[in-house]
């Protein structure tokens, strides 16, 4: 009873489509998944909360071809919370490289730390707990929940506004989240939501290919500036000098400026940053990777 209340009142308030129209919406994601969805990524065939946690992480602004191959590699690596929190932050750094947006490593050995001492080693399976580890934020939380428990939960990513972009705004412009969560609640399937947002999720790949991107008229889309000269490539021009050999060895900023044939202001720049946010220590002008 109440179920349709809530349903007229949404309905009603922020114009989100009959039903009828919405489990049309619901086949049609379903038969593209039936069809073409990617069935064989690890983090699906094995939904451990580990595997989940550590993938969603990855797959923050990186595509799914790089991570299926990074993600193998990190989990031999680290198969669990426990090892991950007890492994050095320079393995934990050279297991993640090729990744990008290293601070993402810092974050996945931080949060397994919190994990092992506060909850014993096991992921918490509760929104606000998981936000106040290092790297979550609320849509991410929701997507763990859905994927490691299948509860149904609702949240947004690139892949997602993309299918509802297209679907439910196809011409207008610059359209806010807020607009949007009402048609993915109204849409989410309860009894299967970790199978609807992998359906979600390898449509909106599918549209992205064939239609283009649609999430670029939400109005939360930022454009990704190009690696290539970026203060981005310096900071992992860093990164990359201190793992390659360097076992632990201390360098003046000149030169780990001439090491990475950079300009000394660029470089101290990036090496403050990288000594803030916890990557290097530093000492009578020296740095090493912490």
């Amino acid at each position: 009873m109440w179920r349709a209340v809530v349903d007229i009142f949404l309905n009603f308030i922020m114009k989100v489509p009959e039903r009828k129209k919405i489990l049309s919406f619901r086949r049609t994601v379903f038969a593209h998944f039936k069809k073409s969805g990617r069935y064989d990524l690890a983090w699906r065939t094995d939904t451990r909360p580990y595997f989940i946690f550590i993938s969603e992480l990855m797959l923050q602004q990186t595509q799914v071809p790089r991570v299926q191959v990074k993600f193998a590699e990190f989990v031999k690596r680290f198969p669990d919370f426990r090892a991950l929190a007890a492994a050095s932050q320079t393995d934990v750094l050279a297991a993640w490289q090729g990744l990008g947006y290293n601070r993402r490593a810092l974050f996945a050995k931080r949060a397994a730390e919190i994990v092992v001492r506060a909850h014993g080693g096991e992921l918490p399976r509760d929104v606000a707990a998981l936000q106040r580890l290092p790297g979550i934020g609320p849509n991410t939380a929701a997507a763990i929940l859905v994927y490691a428990w299948d509860e149904p939960h609702i949240f947004l990513e690139t892949n997602i506004r993309t299918v509802f972009l297209h679907e439910f705004f196809p011409r207008s412009q610059r359209v806010a989240d807020a607009r949007l969560l009402p048609f993915v609640a109204a849409a989410l399937d309860q009894r299967r939501p970790r199978e609807w947002y992998w359906a979600l999720m390898d449509y909106g790949t599918f549209l992205k290919r064939t239609t283009g991107n649609a999430s670029r008229r939400s109005k939360h889309h930022v454009k990704q500036t190009r690696f290539e000269g970026s203060h981005r490539q310096v900071r992992g021009g860093i990164l990359k000098f201190f793992l390659s050999g360097t076992k632990g060895a201390a360098f003046s900023s000149e030169k780990i400026a001439h090491a990475i044939s950079r300009e000394p202001a660029t470089t101290q720049r990036a090496l403050d940053e990288l000594y803030g946010e916890g990557f290097l220590e530093m000492k009578e002008g020296k740095y090493w990777l912490g």
